[in-house]
């Protein structure tokens, strides 16, 4: 025991993000009042985000509908008038007690002093503003009091009280878009608000939601002289892989032409492209921080826990500047919407697995964010730990096993997004989308027309192809060095394979099998270790398919049923390991794709495999071309791509308004070399420069006029070698924890410099 006190070397630590902060949303009457009131859980739960490095914690409200309509339960939703009365305004809740309005107040000042005392700051998340509800006759609350003529100066005056009547409240978030029930462009409503915290007699920042966020609104949350961040959607509503998109999708490029008018003008017209990601909020000159928010679309059951890519994605947090983080935790919006199911918040029907308190499930994963996103080159001691306390001799495979599988939902986001929301996508617990019946693609509303499987679009299409773009390439023999849906196929298969490896590997050593935390990751990883099989499986056959429409080759048809197949028996085991554990009717909200059970997906699955077998009738069997039986030979092998021999090294900045000379060394030959570029700002797309080659040199610059710009700029390489292949540089590492572009930051002044 001595020995575990002796300091063998001296650790000195900064922190790589400024801001390291956990979000925990009310969204359920019923499953959300139990935690908001517990006081003997808080001060565990808030000393175990301070131990984890964390320094930041928000507690939001009226996140749970996006839009007024069909409201069910409403508490909290117009937050203030749950909180406190406001003298001067008639305002209440009629169906609220004083007293309960009362204790809401006070456990709400006793959360964000139990915040502060911890040395975390307390974030409060007001996101919604509307007070009416439309079509909503089975409303638990409604509000009184509230016109147009005095919305504004009611929330303004409540937010200011508030503010005073916590004054542990360090922070306020805030959306402006026509989700926060007011209509876009309402400035003076806004600038309304924000004299609130402008007058409330101390420093408390602003933080923006940047969908449909323009300067006007930036420079009327700056008039207040309090601080102001902005926190973009990391990966959208979802969980992507370690780095920022290199582009956004077609659909969140800005409608030429056409300009929207009503609730959403701005989100859905010139401002589409700050829907998800950073938008143009990176320039160097700006007088706001920014951090990225993750939002829980693409998992928010099942356990993550993966150091490498946690340590990549805390890297990736101060891109540019950024100064970190905020992780939406595991189970938001649980119970969304009126679904709330009294008893266990976890979703669990085997009670001997459930916590006492829903957090407890996830401490592990929580341990990974805070310690990485402080140090993303921590001691693996930090963790490691805690697993050799709960499972001895199992722990470093159990490690393993649940960082292979929580590495593959990431993955499938980024490669393949029906819907950015998270009220229509939930890879997690997938509803199958059809390869065949564009007529019944619900709810993936995001999916280029025709609404198949095969024209999802990636989350990021610069870098990722489309299944059936990509078959059309294999066809034409036209590659465009993309990743594939086929290499994304083998990533997931690959660690799948390993995660299940690993799980029945720490099987023979664990301490304490029949435990609830060995049993909950056990179910956890082999769930998604499924997920990643299923996917892979369908992503061949989408392939495949696309040949067969494209070709009516029967082969096609037959081997892409043979893999949707595959698929489905996996789907059936994993649905089936999770019976008996999760409930039968796991809620985040009302509609078919956010609730249910893994095996109500599988008579979907079912019926896509029917429609897709009666194509057979009537083709004749015939042996493929020489050109298609390679495709599908190439879909069911697999993929490797060719090494690319090149050196380059970034320049650390560049001078704006100067030529930049970008070279590249190349080692393997090429029969051209082209040069993508654009400012890190997603309202442009990427220019596209050949370059001038001298032996093993390459060579381009940059204009001086490009160059003259307030944002870092972003670039990679497109090789096509002399056989055919075309490769990209720097592309993904072996670990894909990498960005795959270069990014250099422009010189101005120094002392000024966000580094």
């Amino acid at each position: 025991p001595l020995t575990a006190l002796a300091i063998r070397e001296p650790i000195t630590e900064r922190p790589a993000n400024v801001v390291r902060s956990v979000m925990r949303l009310f969204a359920s009457d019923v499953e959300d009042k139990p935690w908001y009131n517990d006081r003997e859980m808080w001060p565990r739960y808030l000393t175990m985000l301070a131990t984890q490095r964390f320094n930041r914690f928000n507690l939001s409200f009226g996140l749970g509908y996006d839009f007024l309509r069909q409201v069910t339960d409403a508490y909290f939703l117009f937050a203030y008038p749950f909180l406190l009365s406001v003298p001067g305004y008639g305002v209440r809740v009629p169906q609220l007690s004083n007293a309960e309005r009362d204790r809401n107040l006070e456990t709400l000042k006793f959360i964000s002093e139990l915040t502060v005392a911890r040395g975390m700051q307390f974030q409060l998340g007001i996101w919604m503003h509307g007070y009416e509800w439309i079509d909503s006759p089975h409303a638990n609350y409604t509000i009184e009091g509230l016109t147009r003529a005095n919305h504004g100066p009611y929330c303004r005056d409540a937010l200011r009280l508030l503010l005073q009547a916590c004054p542990a409240i360090g922070g306020v978030t805030i959306r402006t878009h026509g989700e926060s029930g007011v209509e876009e462009g309402s400035y003076e409503f806004w600038k309304t608000v924000f004299a609130g915290v402008a007058t409330c007699g101390r420093r408390v920042e602003i933080d923006l939601h940047p969908k449909g966020l323009d300067q006007t609104m930036l420079d009327n949350a700056t008039l207040t002289r309090q601080p102001v961040t902005v926190s973009p959607k990391f990966w959208a509503e979802h969980l992507g892989m370690p780095y920022h998109q290199a582009d956004i999708r077609a659909l969140e490029v800005p409608p030429v032409g056409r300009q929207p008018t009503g609730l959403m003008k701005l989100s859905t017209g010139s401002r589409s492209f700050t829907r998800y990601g950073y938008g143009d909020l990176l320039r160097e000159d700006r007088s706001w921080s920014l951090i990225h928010r993750v939002w829980p679309g693409s998992q928010r059951l099942l356990l993550w826990g993966d150091p490498l890519t946690g340590a990549a994605y805390a890297r990736a947090f101060s891109f540019c500047g950024s100064d970190g983080a905020e992780i939406m935790e595991s189970l938001s919006f649980k119970g969304r919407r009126g679904t709330g199911i009294a008893g266990d918040r976890c979703a669990y029907a085997d009670t001997s697995l459930r916590p006492r308190w829903d957090w407890e499930k996830y401490q592990y994963g929580q341990r990974i964010w805070g310690r990485l996103l402080y140090n993303p080159d921590s001691d693996p001691d930090t963790w490691q730990r805690y697993l050799r306390n709960h499972f001895g001799n199992g722990a470093r495979d159990i490690e393993t096993a649940l960082a292979n599988a929580s590495r593959i939902l990431p993955i499938i986001t980024t490669a393949h997004c029906p819907s950015a929301a998270n009220n229509n996508y939930w890879p997690e617990m997938y509803l199958n989308h059809s390869m065949v019946d564009a007529a019944h693609s619900a709810p993936y509303s995001d999916t280029p027309a025709p609404k198949v499987f095969g024209n999802v679009s990636p989350l990021d299409p610069q870098l990722f192809t489309r299944i059936n773009d990509f078959a059309d390439e294999l066809l034409s023999g036209k590659r465009s060095g993309k990743h594939s849906p086929i290499e994304v196929a083998q990533w997931i298969d690959d660690y799948a394979a390993a995660a299940t490896k690993h799980l029945a590997q720490a099987a023979l050593q664990v301490k304490g099998k029949q435990k609830a935390e060995y049993r909950r990751l056990e179910i956890d990883v082999a769930i998604q270790a499924g997920l990643g099989n299923f996917f892979a499986a369908k992503f061949r056959s989408g392939v495949l398919y696309r040949i067969f429409e494209q070709t009516g080759n029967r082969t096609a048809l037959e081997s892409s049923l043979v893999q949707y197949r595959k698929a489905r028996a996996v789907w059936a085991e994993l649905a089936n390991l999770a019976k008996g554990s999760y409930m039968s009717d796991v809620t985040v909200g009302e509609q078919p794709q956010q609730h249910g059970h893994w095996l109500d997906r599988l008579p979907a699955i079912d019926r896509d495999i029917a429609a897709i077998a009666e194509r057979l009738d009537g083709i004749k069997r015939s042996e493929p071309s020489a050109s298609v039986g390679l495709a599908i030979k190439e879909v069911l092998g697999r993929p490797e791509r060719e090494i690319l021999l090149c050196r380059h090294t970034p320049r650390t900045r560049f001078v704006p308004g100067q030529p930049l000379e970008i070279d590249l060394s190349l080692e393997t030959p090429a029969a051209s070399v082209i040069l993508y570029y654009r400012h890190v700002n997603h309202a442009e797309r990427f220019n596209l420069a050949a370059m001038e080659r001298r032996e093993q040199r390459c060579r381009v610059t940059i204009p001086a006029m490009y160059t003259d710009s307030v944002y870092p700029l972003e670039y990679y390489f497109e090789v096509k070698s002399t056989t055919g292949k075309t490769l990209l540089y720097p592309g993904f590492g072996k670990d894909l924890t990498n960005h795959p572009y270069f990014v250099i930051r422009p010189f101005h002044n120094p002392s000024s410099l966000r580094l």
